[in-house]
């Protein structure tokens, strides 16, 4: 029988809780930076359970971003605009979100071996042209980089939201 590692948040609408099982992490898109948008970026997906207080549960998929610049010195972690990991959470339920990534999840083995098969598969492509190996390279670059994250590097990112803008006319 094998001991899971486990965390556990606190938050209003009950316990999140997350486990180190592959199937809990998922890598929806990996972005190299381009003319439009100088960054790298990877969006990652937790599953966790919520129980809450009728003890009643259910599982979750959430959201969020890691971003950095060209030269990797600058960590941004974004939430995305719907399935955000972030939200409805109060500030206290954000910053321990934070620390969870920082001091758990960029540890467990689920989310170094969902990097590692993307990596695999990022080599496995087929190339075509200078571009194609360029991005290639670039990829999975930013990827092994994502291995070595330390939980300074999540503790020390900011934290951005994916703000809308509300237009407002007067008569």
């Amino acid at each position: 029988m094998d001991v899971l590692d486990a965390k556990i948040i606190t938050t209003v609408t009950g316990l999140e809780i997350y486990v180190d099982l592959r199937e809990t992490s998922e890598i929806r898109k990996v972005c190299i930076p381009t003319k439009e948008d100088p960054f790298y970026e990877i969006q990652l997906g937790i599953k966790y359970f919520l129980l809450r207080k009728e003890k009643y549960y259910d599982s979750h998929r959430s959201y969020f971003n890691i971003c950095m610049n060209h030269d990797f010195t600058r960590i941004t972690l974004k939430e995305p605009e719907t399935e955000s990991l972030f939200a409805v959470k109060s500030q206290n339920e954000r910053q321990a979100t934070k620390n969870l990534l920082g001091e758990w999840f960029i540890k467990t083995s689920a989310y170094k071996e969902s990097i590692k098969e993307v990596i695999k598969e990022v080599k496995k492509e087929n190339v075509h042209t200078e571009k194609d190996i360029q991005d290639t390279i670039e990829t999975v670059r930013f990827l092994e980089k994502l291995l070595k994250l330390t939980s300074n590097d999540i503790k020390n990112a900011s934290l951005e939201r994916s703000d809308l803008l509300i237009l407002t006319t007067t008569s």
